[in-house]
């Protein structure tokens, strides 16, 4: 559609089918990785110290044990369907290294299972098992032979392990003579090697610096594409909005949510905050309801080649897809798509139309608005926002958030009018 008629109403609506889902949000039409069935965990946290076998027998016959119990994990139960980057949040104490560690077979449950269909590699603690008496060199062979690579392998990949860790100058040095940065690059570069089915990871994204985790970035940004099942704890919130399918949310060792993984991260942010009063919910519920009895977004997403997508390259042109559905008509030039960058920067602000006499029938609508894609590297969300007479009223916010792959750093990027090149509304 041209620009000159790109708002021009058609009797045709895309639609895509409908992915089937469980109860938990996972796609029902993919194979079960990873399922945590009713799982509890408690340790014996000592209390008092016996100073011999006499006094240890004594406390056992007046009923001292000596120990408390500790609860770790109540009740835990979800699945992880094959292919799905899964977020796992929590505060510090929640016990989320405790499931990690289960899910890893470090630790056994004191009751109910976990099943894993695949093989399993833990990134839990790197460098485990490296020796600070070898060289850099020599670490990676005895690494790679502890994840079950033969001399041969490690030949094979030893150039590209090098490449990735950014350490060709001190691979003949000796561990304990790199600084704990170097430490954890060469270790994450001989454990992404490592061709699991499930890869767990704890933490794992906030190795090295800015360059080198960029560089992480992009290899769970071709993980992702890869369509590889990924587990990440973790306490970064970008990260579970950038990554993950679905996460999950931990509160004193019991499931507090799980399901779409902006919803997981707010609701982590907001368990930081001072609870709200009865007065601030309702007044904030009342709000959201007069939004939606106007315009009610149903879903956004970024398109390439009609497909869905988190993450873009650089340069690689997109189309924003618009569900929505409208109380009474509307003009199109009040419904606006907003994007800001990881920064909060707004970097693009444009209506539906123009045109102050094209108007928005009320109903269902798909509005598709394609763009040039002049982004740089970074995170990047979509409001959706209505234009009242006075003011611009938020109908949707994090409508949508999209990533750009790259290893520049991130800079000030703007869309321009100029570069939306479509606009159609069906």
């Amino acid at each position: 559609m041209s620009k000159s008629n790109r708002n021009k109403r058609t009797n045709t609506k895309a639609t895509a089918a409908p992915v089937r889902k469980t109860a938990q949000g996972a796609p029902a039409d993919r194979p079960v990785a990873l399922k945590v069935d009713h799982v509890y965990k408690s340790f014996k946290l000592p209390t008092e110290r016996a100073g011999s076998l006499k006094n240890t027998i004594f406390n056992w016959i007046r009923g001292i044990r000596g120990y408390r119990i500790q609860e770790v994990l109540k009740d835990i139960t979800f699945d992880i369907r094959q292919g799905e980057f899964f977020g796992i949040v929590g505060k510090n104490g929640s016990g989320k290294s405790t499931l990690l560690k289960l899910i890893s077979q470090i630790y056994t449950p004191n009751s109910g299972t976990i099943t894993t269909n695949g093989k399993l590699v833990p990134f839990i603690e790197l460098g485990v098992g490296f020796n600070p008496e070898l060289t850099g060199r020599e670490n990676v062979y005895l690494n790679g032979a502890m994840l079950g690579f033969s001399r041969d392998e490690i030949d094979a990949m030893y150039d590209d392990i090098v490449e990735f860790a950014e350490l060709g100058d001190f691979m003949e040095q000796k561990l304990k003579n790199y600084s704990s940065g170097m430490q954890v690059r060469l270790a994450f570069s001989v454990a992404i090697k490592s061709q699991g089915d499930i890869l767990v990871l704890d933490e794992v994204l906030a190795v090295g610096d800015e360059a080198f985790q960029k560089k992480c970035q992009n290899y769970f940004f071709e993980a992702k594409r890869q369509k590889k099942t990924v587990i990440l704890v973790t306490h970064s919130m970008p990260d579970v909005r950038r990554y993950c399918d679905r996460a999950m949310f931990i509160q004193d060792g019991r499931i507090s949510k799980i399901g779409d993984p902006d919803e997981i991260a707010d609701a982590y942010s907001d368990s930081f905050l001072p609870p709200k009063t009865a007065a601030q919910i309702a007044a904030e519920k009342a709000e959201r309801e007069a939004q939606r009895n106007v315009v009610t977004v149903n879903n956004v997403d970024i398109l390439i080649d009609g497909e869905p997508q988190k993450f873009l390259a650089e340069k690689e042109d997109f189309t924003i897809a618009l569900d929505f559905a409208c109380d009474r008509d509307i003009q199109a030039k009040n419904l606006f798509i907003d994007m800001y960058d990881g920064r909060n920067v707004p970097v693009l602000s444009f209506p539906l139309s123009m045109d102050e006499h094209v108007k928005i029938a009320a109903g269902d609508h798909v509005a598709h608005v394609k763009v040039r894609n002049v982004l740089a590297f970074g995170d990047f969300r979509i409001n959706i926002a209505l234009q009242s007479d006075a003011e611009r009223l938020t109908v949707c916010e994090n409508a949508c958030r999209f990533h750009i792959k790259g290893f520049a750093a991130p800079v000030m990027s703007v869309i321009n009018p100029e570069e939306v090149v479509d606009i159609s509304i069906d």
